[in-house]
C-alpha cells in the first residue's frame, strides 16, 4: 500500500482571493498516479485556496466565548465543509478520467477529534474500498471536536494521514509539495537555503519562523511534526517537488526521486 498526499498548493492556487484549482497541475499529476499505480493507493489531498480563508477568516478550532460566537462557526464551519468537498469533487473527477476508480472520503462523516487530534475513525470502509480496488481519496476538512472549548476544529490532511499510516502500516509514504523538499531555510525567501535530504528533527532547520508561510494547519513546521511521530513508528516518509513533471510517478513506481526523506533517530518528539 502507498499513501500519497498531494498539498494544496500544488492543486490549488493557494493565494487566490476566491477558491481556485490548478487545472495544468491537477490534470498532470492525474494521468502521473494512472501511469504509476501498481498496488493499492490512498490519496490525501490538502485544502489549500478551497478552505484555509474560510477556516482562517471564522476562526475554527479558536476558543468559542459565547453562543453568538459559537452560531457564526456554525456558518464558518458549514462554508469549509461545503468547499473542501468542492475542490475534492473536482480532483476524483480529474481522476476518473484518467481511469483511475477514485472514491470520495469525506473525513467530517467519519472522524471526531478531541482538542483537534484524531480521536474517533472507523477504517473499515476505506479497508473494503481498497479490497475492492477502488483509490480512496480523502482530504483536509473541519470536524467536530469533543473539547467543550472548541467544539469544532480543522483536520489537515497531515494529520490524517499520520493516523493512517500507523494503522494501515503502508509500505510508502509519499508527499508532493510545491518544493524540492526540507529545507534548512525558506527556499522561496532565502537563496542560500539548503535542501536537507535526511531529515530528523526540527532542529535541522535553522528557524521555525523563516521556513513556513504559516497557515491554518501549521505550514510546513506542522507537516513534520507528523512526519517526525510518524518516523518514530518506523514509518519513513518522503516529501518531494509534486509541481516537477513525473517525479510522482517516478515515485509511485519505487523509484528513488530528489527530495528528502523523514527519518528516526529513535528520540521522542515533543
Amino acid at each position: 500500500m502507498i499513501i500519497l498526499k498531494l498539498g494544496g498548493s500544488i492543486i490549488t492556487v493557494k493565494g487566490a482571493e476566491s477558491p481556485t484549482i490548478d487545472k495544468d497541475n491537477l490534470n498532470r499529476i492525474s494521468r502521473e498516479i494512472k501511469n504509476g499505480i501498481k498496488k493499492d493507493l490512498i490519496i490525501v489531498h490538502g485544502a489549500g485556496s478551497f478552505g484555509h480563508p474560510f477556516a482562517r477568516g471564522y476562526e475554527i478550532g479558536n476558543p468559542i466565548t459565547s453562543e453568538e460566537e459559537f452560531e457564526r462557526k456554525r456558518i464558518g464551519f458549514s462554508l469549509t465543509q461545503s468547499w473542501v468537498k468542492k475542490l475534492n469533487t473536482l480532483v476524483c473527477d480529474a481522476f476518473r478520467e484518467q481511469g483511475i476508480p477514485a472514491v470520495s472520503i469525506q473525513p467530517s462523516s467519519f472522524i471526531i477529534t478531541h482538542g483537534k487530534r484524531i480521536e474517533i475513525a472507523n477504517l473499515d470502509l476505506i479497508i473494503e474500498y481498497l479490497n475492492q480496488g477502488f483509490v480512496p481519496v480523502i482530504y483536509g476538512d473541519v470536524v467536530l471536536d469533543t473539547d467543550e472549548n472548541i467544539k469544532m476544529a480543522v483536520l489537515s490532511g497531515d494529520q490524517i494521514i499520520n493516523h493512517l499510516a500507523i494503522n494501515l502500516t503502508p509500505t510508502r509514504v509519499i508527499l508532493g509539495t510545491d518544493v524540492d523538499g526540507v529545507f534548512n531555510k525558506n527556499p522561496k525567501k532565502d537563496s542560500g537555503a539548503e535542501l536537507i535530504e535526511k531529515f530528523t528533527s526540527l532542529n535541522d532547520l535553522d528557524s521555525l519562523d523563516t521556513t513556513t508561510n504559516i497557515d491554518v494547519t501549521g505550514g510546513m513546521v506542522g507537516k513534520l511534526k507528523e512526519l517526525l511521530h510518524l518516523a518514530e513508528a518506523g514509518i519513513e516518509s518522503e516529501i518531494i517537488n509534486a509541481g516537477k513533471e513525473g517525479l510522482i510517478e517516478k515515485a509511485l513506481n519505487g523509484e528513488e526521486v530528489f527530495g528528502t526523506t523523514i527519518k528516526s533517530t529513535g528520540n521522542r518528539i515533543n
